[in-house]
């Protein structure tokens, strides 16, 4: 969370204060309570979340992320399977499961992707085996666990 949206959400909690000061019965705010807490909370969101939707994103431009994500892995790239795998004839869940890559099978990228679909080549068994993988379910080797 950075310095802008933390300034506005308290602003908007002090902004709720005076308001609720100004516009509540004092008998509201003796003694903590159910309904004062509600007001508070209420009225932060209620100021907040408008202010913080001005606040530009953090993220990356939508143009970068997509180049991104267009990129894909490097052919010969490789990654290492965090759980049991389906490997399959075709991209796609409906695909034919033609083996499974137990989990820490080191796999490397032949560079050709549909979306989240990567086709991969791996040792199993002392055989080279080649298929589509999910990579959601792949990480690279210099990453930790």
């Amino acid at each position: 969370m950075d310095l802008g949206t933390v300034a506005i959400w308290g602003l908007a909690f002090a902004l709720t204060l005076v308001l609720a000061a100004w516009c509540t019965p004092r008998a509201w705010w003796r003694r903590p309570n159910v309904r004062a807490a509600a007001v508070l909370a209420g009225g932060t969101l209620a100021l907040g979340l408008p202010c913080s939707r001005m606040l530009p994103s953090a993220s990356a431009p939508a143009p970068v992320q997509a180049a991104v994500a267009a990129v894909g892995p490097a052919a010969g790239a490789r990654y290492r399977v965090v759980d049991d795998l389906n490997l399959r004839a075709d991209h796609g869940v409906r695909a034919a499961r033609t083996r499974v890559l137990r989990a820490g099978t080191v796999v490397s990228a032949t560079g050709a992707t549909d979306g989240d679909w990567w086709r991969v080549r791996a040792k199993v068994d002392g055989r080279d085996v080649e298929g589509w993988a999910s990579s959601l379910w792949l990480r690279r080797t210099d990453e930790g666990h």
